[in-house]
């Protein structure tokens, strides 16, 4: 037996945005489509941009993306929403960074924020070169 649910990241249970806010962006109709409705692949790569932005400043370093998971396209994306992009750090590896990535969107005549999407995405700290880099912790202060 499967569980449906398995890999797939927990249901938000706020009314608000969680975590850093990292990109901020209008969906315009040149990002639909033949539906009307604003691509997946657009929305993802939105919170790439910003998980990006986020894991370069945790690593203070180049990242790239090396995965994606746990992704739940919860609503549609129309034209003129404003798409929010949150980021929660997971977890801290030896070169790697695991962020908690949520969408949420601002539709016009309405008050409350909607999540739309969210899911765990994976950046490498690299170096100069492209090849992965440890991530220099801050070291704790030491006491006298």
């Amino acid at each position: 037996m499967t569980d449906s649910k398995a890999g797939h990241a927990p249901l938000n249970a706020d009314t608000e945005p969680r975590g850093d806010l990292c990109i901020r962006t209008l969906a315009m109709p040149a990002d639909t489509n033949a539906n009307g409705d604003i691509f997946g692949g657009w929305l993802l790569s939105q919170m790439d941009v910003g998980g990006g932005v986020f894991a370069s400043k945790v690593a203070k370093s180049r990242t790239v993306t090396v995965a994606i998971e746990a992704m739940n396209f919860r609503k549609a994306v129309y034209v003129g929403d404003l798409v929010s992009v949150h980021a929660n750090l997971v977890r801290i590896g030896r070169t790697s960074i695991t962020v908690h990535l949520e969408a949420w969107v601002l539709r016009r005549k309405e008050m409350q924020s909607i999540l739309v999407t969210d899911g765990n995405f994976t950046y490498v700290s690299i170096d100069d070169h492209g090849q992965p880099q440890v991530i220099q912790r801050d070291e704790p202060p030491i006491s006298a």
